[in-house]
């Protein structure tokens, strides 16, 4: 029987671990939500005090330090953390898109540089940051390579496709603002049936899905989609796909709300946007660069944004009215988010304060 558009948010809600937290350790989380958005170094640690009882910020720490979840571009090719594991396929599936994005680009096709060329530096590169490496490092070596081609310079192709991850170089959040960079060993993978694998992880995480949804997640073509697809064993019911022996909550199921990281993947992870975001609200949150606020979840859906105040409170704004058992609940997580933001980066996502200029605010509250 087709899901309701409730129930299917609630599906995700739970396959999200975002209707109850769960008591598991950083890795596990990670392995569940399958892909955490990493633009912003802190988004991975408030993702998943957002789904993790008791979350511990120093086992993500220890986590990327080990190299169990990496820091990678992968998907929309953007920088995600995934486990080791997913890694290994993820990278593999995108890696048509990821040198696709940087050698058929314009940027590219006007450096002094083939194809060929940029890819015999590869091993070079590998090689070289099997410990890990800054930028000036890497451009360093190329540069003796290949001497001067132009902007911008080999490394940003490279970068994205070469199979590198992010190291971490400390911080609040592992992650500062001058990256470190480490090539990690990957074996050789069938491309149709990575694709498929990581269709199959999607589904885990973010099902029942459509081709357009998984289209949306990855940016690969839904040609490639489909034929992926047609080698796993997948349930398929009006259009929407998922794993077998999944169930899908009651559209009554309760969801508590949640202070949502910056580029929260639930928010992206699909063509059909209003699964989380209200269709009023998506230009709100996702603005006209990509920048994805910190969001308020109220009811399973996005219902506002929130942002750390100077006095180490937490700002809501909140696009409609909530009711007094809402705004209570919001407090008691902005008081253990405050106590995660006190101990790294109390104003956290402070760069990022020009888009709450002209939000339509039906209420705001320090929280």
């Amino acid at each position: 029987m087709t899901s309701t558009a409730r129930q299917l948010n609630r599906a995700t809600l739970d396959r999200q671990m975002l209707l109850r937290r769960e008591e598991v350790g950083s890795l596990t989380a990670v392995e569940r939500v399958v892909a955490i958005q990493a633009q912003e170094p802190a988004s991975p640690y408030i993702a998943l005090w957002n789904r993790v009882e008791g979350f511990d910020p120093a086992e993500l720490d220890e986590a990327f330090a080990s190299g169990a979840v990496r820091k990678a571009s992968l998907m929309r090719i953007t920088l995600h953390a995934v486990t080791a594991a997913d890694h290994e396929v993820f990278h593999h599936a995108m890696l048509p898109a990821l040198r696709a994005s940087r050698l058929y680009d314009k940027r590219f096709k006007s450096m002094d540089l083939t194809v060929e060329q940029a890819d015999a530096l590869l091993p070079h590169l590998l090689e070289f940051a099997a410990t890990p490496r800054q930028k000036a490092e890497i451009e360093e070596l190329l540069h003796a390579h290949v001497g001067d081609v132009g902007e911008p310079g080999v490394w940003w192709a490279l970068r994205t496709y070469g199979g590198l991850v992010h190291a971490p170089t400390g911080g609040p959040w592992s992650f500062g603002l001058r990256p470190s960079y480490q090539s990690v060993a990957t074996e050789p993978r069938e491309r149709l049936a990575a694709v498929a694998e990581m269709l199959r992880r999607y589904l885990t995480g973010f099902g029942p899905a459509t081709v357009l949804d998984m289209n949306q997640f990855s940016m690969l073509p839904r040609t490639t989609i489909r034929e992926a697809l047609a080698l796993l064993d997948v349930v398929e019911d009006g259009g929407y796909y998922d794993v077998p022996d999944r169930t899908v909550p009651d559209e009554d199921t309760p969801a508590p709300p949640r202070l949502m990281a910056m580029w929260d993947s639930t928010l992206l992870a699909y063509a059909d946007r209003s699964r989380v975001i209200p269709d009023e609200y998506r230009k709100l949150v996702i603005r006209n660069n990509g920048d994805t606020l910190p969001t308020v979840l109220v009811d399973g859906y996005v219902a506002g944004v929130w942002r750390p105040t100077e006095d180490g409170g937490v700002e809501v704004t909140a696009f409609h009215a909530f009711d007094e058992g809402q705004w209570a609940g919001l407090a008691e997580e902005a008081a253990a988010l405050r106590k995660l933001l006190g101990d790294r980066e109390p104003q956290v996502y402070k760069r990022y304060a020009r888009w709450w200029s002209g939000l339509p605010a039906h209420d705001v509250r320090t929280v």
